[in-house]
């Protein structure tokens, strides 16, 4: 087996005396689509925010190979790993192309930018259709199609995704699903954290269940989909 592009071991992260996520192991490989489920505060955004480097943590966080301690976040992201945050994180003042361009600040290639501009545009007509209006605009179903075309112009060599689907219509949905989807067939790794367990797992290849704070259950994502305390806890069977 490859090494993988991401390992977490003994993760802990703290908020004053308060242990949010208590040691916990995972990883991602190449190409690999892996989904973090759990319910509302289990540790899921502490996780993500410790792996971009935006929290302090203890344990080991391993990216491309290597050590993450002392890594700024900005650097992480030059290095490709690039998060999609709860909330869109938008630049709401800029307009939609803007913020795509945004996407790749830290490329040079402007050829290849220019048709990773317009391959966005082909994946989400409606930001095409909206292109100079300003993003705070959008509704909020676009604001994450925006995010989400963002995250892809930076050329990701790992996409980390915070609820992405939060909030949205079921149309909406099922839209930023078929691009996940599509992503992940272009052997991007991708780590999902999502409440809607369903679609994760029905979408990812594996999975990790986060328990307060610990990891509960791993396994086959379609393994855990039919797993009872699985279907009982975060599919309301």
């Amino acid at each position: 087996m490859s090494e993988p592009v991401l390992s977490l071991r003994g993760l802990r992260v703290a908020y004053g005396g308060i242990q949010a996520v208590k040691g916990i192991d995972l990883t991602i490989g190449a190409g690999e689509l892996v989904a973090l489920i759990g319910a509302n505060g289990a540790g899921k955004t502490t996780s993500l925010r410790a792996i971009t480097g935006s929290l302090p943590w203890s344990g080991e966080v391993q990216y491309l190979g290597r050590s993450t301690a002392g890594v700024a976040p900005h650097e992480l992201l030059r290095q490709g790993l690039v998060m999609v945050p709860e909330g869109r994180g938008i630049f709401t003042r800029m307009t939609v192309t803007e913020n795509l361009l945004m996407g790749a600040y830290a490329r040079d290639d402007k050829a290849q930018i220019a048709q990773d501009l317009e391959l966005q545009y082909q994946t989400f007509p409606r930001l095409k259709e909206r292109a100079s209006q300003l993003a705070g605009n959008l509704s909020g179903g676009e604001q994450q199609m925006l995010a989400m075309a963002r995250a892809l112009m930076s050329q990701p060599r790992l996409l980390l995704l915070d609820e992405p689907s939060m909030g949205l219509s079921p149309i909406m949905v099922e839209k930023i699903f078929e691009v996940i989807r599509a992503a992940s067939a272009r052997a991007i790794p991708i780590l999902l954290v999502e409440q809607n367990a369903r679609l994760a797992l029905e979408a990812a290849n594996r999975a990790y269940v986060l328990d307060s704070g610990n990891i509960s259950l791993s396994g086959n994502a379609a393994d855990l989909l039919h797993d009872p305390k699985v279907r009982e806890a975060y599919l309301g069977e």
